[in-house]
Parts: C-alpha cells; sequence; structure tokens
C-alpha cells in the first residue's frame, strides 16, 4: 500500500470526545486506576477537593472512536475550553473516567464495563451519596442501555441522574459517500474501513453502507440493538434523566446547499473523485469515486434521504478530515465545504427521528418538551462542534446533578 493510500486509510471520521485544547492541560495523577475486574473497560478515579475517598460520585463514559480510549485525552478535552473536571472535584465530585478496550465494539458488550464500573463505584464509596452517570456521544448510549439493563435483571445502580452530551439517541449520520470511499480505498482493510464497518458504526447510524453489495439502509446489526435496548425497557427508570444537544434548537440549516460539490479530488490515486451535500429525492448522487490502482469508478447515489447533511446538530469536519489525509501526502484537493451534521439536535434530546425533513429539521425550542424520551434537556443557543465542551451546556448539567 502507497503512503497516499496509508494516510487515507488511517482516517478516523468520529472526532474524539471532546477534543483536545489547544494548549496542553496537564493530566493529574489518578488517585485510583480500576484496571481489573472491568470486562472490556477499565476506569481512572479522580477525588473530589478535600479528604480522600469517593463521595458524591459522577461516572462518564468515553465515546466512539478507533481503539482503545486515550484517558489523557479524554481528560483534556474536559477541561479545556470550559474545565468541567475542575469544575466537579471543586464542587465536591469525585470523577470516574470509564474508557473501554475497543471502543468501536458493540454498545452491549462496553456496556459491560460500564456496569462493572457503576458497581465499583458503589461499592468503593465513603458514604451514601447517589451517582450521576452518563457519557458523551456514544458513552450516553452505552450508559443509558447498562442502566436500563441493571434495572431489568435487579442490579442497584444507586443513580439518580443519567446524562448524555450529544449522544445519538435516534442516529447518528455519517455520508454515505464517504463512508463508501472508506472500502474503495485499495489495498487491504484499512482503519477507515474498520472504523465504518465496525459494531458500534452499525448500530449507531441512521444509515449505513455495506461494503459487500453496496446496500444502503438501516443495518441489521441496529435493528439488533433497539430490540435488545427495548427487551430491556428502552430507557433507566429510576435516575432523572437529562441531556443536551451541541446543535442548536431553532430549526436553522447549515451553511451548506443540497447538491452542492463539498470536495473534489485530484492527482495520481484518485483524479476525478469527489463529493456532494445530501439532496432530498430520489437516485441523488453523492459521490463519484474514481481510482487508477486497480482501476475502478463508482456513482454512489441516495433514496429518500431528506437534507440531512445541513441538519441542525452537533457537526463534524468530515470532509476537511479527508481533504488533509490525502493532502498531506500529495493529493490535490479542492475543500469547498468542510463539516456537516454529524448528531441531529431531535436525535441527541431524543424527540424526533431522522426520517423526513419536517421531523429533522424540527424548531426543537418550540416543541412541547414532554415530546422528549428525556424529562429535560438543552439545545445549544448556537451550533457547535459534535461533543464542544461549552460552558454553557457544562453549568446547566452541573446545576442538575444529585445533591
Amino acid at each position: 500500500m502507497s503512503e497516499l493510500e496509508q494516510a487515507v486509510g488511517g482516517v478516523s471520521l468520529a472526532a474524539r470526545v471532546a477534543g483536545a485544547p489547544s494548549v496542553p492541560i496537564e493530566v493529574p495523577a489518578a488517585d485510583e486506576e480500576w484496571d481489573e475486574g472491568i470486562p472490556n473497560g477499565f476506569a481512572r478515579v479522580y477525588y473530589a477537593d478535600g479528604p480522600p475517598g469517593v463521595r458524591r460520585p459522577v461516572v462518564i463514559a468515553d465515546g466512539f472512536n478507533l481503539g482503545r480510549s486515550d484517558l489523557d485525552w479524554l481528560y483534556q478535552g474536559l477541561d479545556g475550553a470550559f474545565p468541567l473536571i475542575t469544575t466537579l472535584r471543586r464542587r465536591g465530585r469525585t470523577v470516574i473516567l470509564l474508557g473501554f478496550d475497543e471502543r468501536t465494539a458493540s454498545i452491549s458488550a462496553n456496556a459491560q464495563a460500564a456496569i462493572a464500573v457503576i458497581q465499583r463505584t458503589i461499592s468503593s464509596q465513603t458514604g451514601s451519596d447517589l451517582l450521576a452517570v452518563g457519557g458523551f456521544s456514544m458513552g450516553g448510549l452505552i450508559t443509558r442501555y447498562a442502566l436500563a439493563r441493571m434495572e431489568h435483571e435487579g442490579i442497584p445502580h444507586r443513580t439518580d441522574v443519567y446524562f448524555s452530551y450529544d449522544t445519538p439517541h435516534r442516529g447518528g449520520y455519517i455520508p454515505i459517500g464517504v463512508q463508501a470511499f472508506a472500502h474503495f480505498i485499495p489495498g487491504p482493510a484499512n482503519d477507515f474501513a474498520i472504523q465504518m464497518n465496525s459494531p458500534a458504526a452499525k448500530e449507531m447510524l441512521w444509515r449505513h453502507y455495506d461494503s459487500n453489495d453496496g446496500a444502503i439502509r438501516q443495518h441489521p446489526d441496529r435493528d439488533e440493538f433497539l430490540e435488545q435496548l427495548q427487551a430491556v425497557g428502552w430507557w433507566p427508570t429510576i435516575p432523572r434523566k437529562i441531556g443536551v444537544a451541541n446543535g442548536a434548537g431553532d430549526g436553522t440549516a447549515g451553511p451548506v446547499e443540497p447538491g452542492e460539490f463539498a470536495l473534489t479530488v485530484d492527482g495520481l490515486l484518485f483524479p476525478g473523485t469527489n463529493f456532494r451535500i445530501q439532496a432530498a429525492g430520489d437516485n441523488v448522487t453523492v459521490a463519484e469515486l474514481v481510482r487508477t490502482l486497480p482501476p475502478d469508478r463508482k456513482i454512489i447515489t441516495t433514496d429518500g434521504f431528506p437534507e440531512i447533511d445541513g441538519a441542525p446538530g452537533g457537526t463534524l469536519d468530515t470532509y476537511r478530515l479527508i481533504a488533509d489525509a490525502l493532502k498531506k501526502n500529495g493529493g490535490i484537493v479542492n475543500l469547498l465545504k468542510s463539516t456537516v451534521c454529524f448528531v441531529p439536535t431531535v436525535s441527541a434530546v431524543a424527540i424526533r427521528d431522522l426520517d423526513d425533513q419536517e421531523s429533522l429539521y424540527a424548531k426543537v425550542n418550540a416543541l412541547d418538551p414532554g415530546d422528549s424520551e428525556l424529562d429535560e434537556f438543552l439545545c445549544s443557543s448556537t451550533t457547535t462542534a459534535h461533543t464542544a465542551v461549552t460552558e454553557e451546556l457544562c453549568t446547566w448539567i452541573l446545576d442538575r446533578l444529585p445533591d
């Protein structure tokens, strides 16, 4: 495989939860590290300011990406633009960061780690304070399923508040042309393709591109996960359920036009390749993929999609990530639109599905809050990047944690 192929194949399209700050933050040594007895995962414990011990615990789960969780990175991201971890500790709360051995494993597999960490937290407490449990992005789905399963199986979780931060409760979205491109890169299986074909991606994505037959659908693995979630009650019922969205709640579309080019590519390996912003309708061209070695060309089309690239929601620099990987190793790119929706607002606050234009672009702030499956939610006042840690969203959550 050429260096260019390796570079493109190494793209990761789920930006690390809460990207690290521009100025690196020194990560303190954990007060406890829980590696043993945590199936499929591990955790770090940071005591609250004051006497040592696990007091007023807050469990925060990592999200979707390829490979093992990097808890140094997670700490920096969560304590960057707004010092969430520092604020929690100053307010007398112990922070437990939950990581996973493989972040693309199935939600049910990584929920085993969440259950074990919740139980370990309870057994390690110095008092009888109730827990707050949740996560960023897919971490919110993992902890949602874990708490619901514990209730279904009669396992005490002592959780008073469940929180989710830009979690794809009704599904996440990666452009179909981009998913197809992951499998169009020549050579053996690459990290990009592995990520797009992972159990977590199949369970999370609203629509998935099948690399075997080109089918575009809700993947059967997602069907199965939703059945598993339904079997344990859909949501936990004991804790108060709160959530925030990085997307705005005013129904305003993003700065993209359906059908316009987002990225065009030239150079030796992918000359003539291009990607377009998703438009509504049938037989809509979203990408033209061209490859010289071995020669191949594919036209990727969709049927029945809404204009989801520009939907209100937490955003991801999807096309910039691809363009940077190509450009770094000599590809010629014309990046016209770098950012598209990743977790629609209506998904993050569990109030509408993504299947049609009206629902996807709903003015959430004007809807009856009781329509949401969450007990309370907040949409960002302006559209921000997926899992961006903002003062507005964090202080809202902080004010709703158990006493």
